[in-house]
């Protein structure tokens, strides 16, 4: 359990950190010329959005947990990629298919969930490790 709940803070951690880099420094510039799209800042809910990182994390350790039999630092990755690559097809290309988005952000986003969760699934292999046999 303790190795679990370390993954789970590392996740939370790593995405955050992530987010800041990715949402303000790689796409800051690109949100400002779409304002109009986005609440303002003081509108903006940050702690659910913190709330809702911790939830992801969670899930997203749990899967790896529950569901990845052979738990290993390649597979830590290969389930990071390939999640990771489905939600960035999603949160990207398929938000960009129906929302007013640039071309830019579209990409950013795609780009951003795809190395979010593969260094996601990279904590996940260095923490949560095979149990010994008893």
């Amino acid at each position: 359990m303790k190795r679990f709940v370390m993954a789970v803070v590392g996740v939370f951690l790593a995405w955050t950190a992530m987010d800041l880099v990715i949402h303000s420094l790689i796409l800051g510039k690109a949100y400002e010329a779409t304002a109009h799209l986005w609440r303002p800042m003081p509108e903006m809910k940050m702690g659910l959005m913190h709330v809702v990182t911790v939830l992801a994390a969670l899930a997203f350790s749990a899967a790896y947990k529950r569901l990845v039999t052979k738990k290993s630092l390649s597979n830590g990755l290969l389930y990071g990629a390939i999640l990771g690559f489905g939600t960035g097809v999603s949160m990207g290309l398929g938000s960009y298919s129906y929302m007013p988005i640039t071309v830019q952000i579209a990409a950013g986003w795609f780009l951003g969930a795809w190395a979010e969760f593969t260094v996601g699934g990279l904590i996940l292999g260095a923490v949560i490790q095979e149990e010994a046999p008893q």
